[in-house]
Formats: C-alpha cells, sequence, structure tokens
C-alpha cells in the first residue's frame, strides 16, 4: 500500500516559506507606515489618569500614551512595531513626537500634570534635547508639571549615563518615573544613585492582587524599597475596586488601570470640568 502523502511537506533548501514571506511583507509594509506618519507627524496622545490612592476621586496626574495614525488617521498598533524600533532611528523619532506633544498639552492647560514615556537611547540625542528646550521655554511652570517615565529594563542599560540625565533635568523641576519596577532588571545597589521620584509597579504583579497571596508579598516588598529611597509608588493594571482597595490598604501612594478611566484621545479634564459646571 503506497504511503498517504503529508499534508504539508518540508521545504527544500533554499525555498522560502510563504507564511514566513508574508509576515516579513507586513512587518515591512507596517514599519513604512510609521516611518510615513512620523514624517508628517501623524500622532496623538490617549491620556490616562492616575489616581491619588489615599484621596479617592483626585486625580495626581496623568499619563500620555502615543498613538501613531496610518493615512485614514486610525492608530497603528503599537504591538506590531513598538518591539522592533527601542534600538533604532525609529524609537527615537517616536520618542521626540511624544515629548512634542506632551509639551503642547502642558502649555495648553497649566493646571495639568503629566508623565510621558521616553527611553533611555534617547538621553543625548540632539533632536529629542533640543525638543525639550523648545518645550520648556513655552511656560515657565512646565518643567514642574512634566514626568519623564523609563523602563525599568531601558534605565539599566546605561544606568551611569541616565544618572547624570536625572540630576541635570530634576535641577529643573522635571520629575521621573521608573516605569516596570519588579520587571528583574534594577540592580538595587543603583536605586540610591538613581533617585528616581516614582516607581510604577510592573502590572504583572498588581493585576488581580486582592486574590493573590503570592504577588501580595511582591507588592508589599517592592513598595518598602520604594519607601526606603523616598520613592512614590505607583501601582499599575488595576483593573477591579476590590484589588484598588487592597493596594490602598499597603500604603501604594497611586493608582493606574481600566478600573479608573481607559486612555482617552478627548482629554479627561475637560470630561471632569464639564461634569462639574453641569
Amino acid at each position: 500500500m503506497a504511503k498517504r502523502q503529508k499534508p504539508i511537506q518540508a521545504l527544500g533548501q533554499g525555498a522560502v516559506d510563504p507564511l514566513s514571506a508574508a509576515v516579513t511583507i507586513r512587518d515591512e509594509s507596517t514599519m513604512e507606515m510609521v516611518r510615513e506618519a512620523l514624517n508628517s507627524k501623524r500622532a496623538v496622545l490617549a491620556y490616562q489618569p492616575v489616581m491619588q490612592a489615599a484621596a479617592k476621586g483626585h486625580v495626581a496626574f496623568y499619563e500620555g500614551l502615543v498613538r501613531i495614525l496610518d493615512a485614514t488617521g486610525r492608530p497603528i498598533p503599537a504591538k506590531d512595531f513598538m518591539g522592533e524600533v527601542e534600538d533604532t532611528e525609529i524609537g527615537r523619532l517616536i520618542d521626540c513626537l511624544t515629548l512634542e506633544l506632551g509639551l503642547q498639552t502642558l502649555a495648553q492647560e497649566p493646571d495639568v500634570r503629566l508623565s510621558i514615556n521616553m527611553s533611555a537611547r534617547s538621553i543625548g540625542y540632539a533632536r529629542w534635547m533640543k525638543t525639550l528646550e523648545t518645550g520648556l521655554a513655552l511656560n515657565p511652570t512646565i518643567g514642574e508639571r512634566l514626568i519623564l517615565e523609563i523602563e525599568e529594563k531601558s534605565a539599566m542599560t546605561t544606568p551611569e549615563l541616565v544618572i547624570s540625565f536625572m540630576r541635570e533635568l530634576q535641577g529643573r523641576g522635571i520629575s521621573f518615573a521608573l516605569d516596570d519596577f519588579g520587571a528583574g532588571f534594577t540592580s538595587f545597589r543603583y536605586l540610591r544613585d538613581f533617585v528616581f521620584d516614582l516607581v510604577k509597579i510592573n502590572g504583572k504583579f498588581t493585576r488581580n492582587i486582592a486574590r493573590n497571596a503570592d504577588n501580595q508579598v511582591v507588592v508589599e516588598a517592592l513598595h518598602a524599597v520604594g519607601r526606603q529611597f523616598d520613592m512614590f509608588t505607583v501601582a499599575g493594571s488595576v483593573e477591579s475596586a476590590r484589588d484598588a482597595e487592597f493596594l490602598t490598604s499597603l500604603g501604594i501612594d497611586c493608582l493606574q488601570g481600566y478600573h479608573f478611566g481607559a486612555p482617552s484621545l478627548s482629554p479627561p479634564w475637560k470630561k471632569a470640568a464639564m461634569r462639574s459646571a453641569g
């Protein structure tokens, strides 16, 4: 009896896997869309509130999350390109445009405090520094209302450079947040030298914390480390009232997550003002 032919044959040497080829074409197309969008400055910020834990209903600040738009005005999914651009020129241009949008918001809204993400690789990037200097010149209070967020992994690529950079800008009133704290990259010997103003605890530890005893221990320890180094603690990925209450009971300073609001292209502070007026 003849053997049944396998439905999928192994590819011969030098053959191109059609699926891999299609993925490559898609990725190249996405990156080209991103480049074109950056050249045209087609980007907006989505704002998510970060709430004071001890004062319910009070916003501590907002995080501005960049959304890169395609030619039709629709956001290009960040998951399709963000992981590929960290070490590239595109990554630096995204940081520049994000900062520019954030500084414009701070200039237009004198009562708003805003955090903006950046990579440690943008430190020393001439265009980023020029964007910062131009924005700070718009309003003397902007520096005091700007928080720059650097992911833990990014900060540890060049810790000495980050420390020097932070000290210079903190002298001008700018605050710094260590994002994804607890992800596993920080050498604790650097925490004293970094002097971050805030730490944002990694969401994998705070999500559903009220029913996860292991994460409760981890978050309590991370909070204690933050306190030891005089840093405010922010818990991200808070998605339920129960988790919010538990984190507040631990002494966490600020809470962020879908329980309080999803990132919104419509500035939440304007909605709040309309509710108050009504």
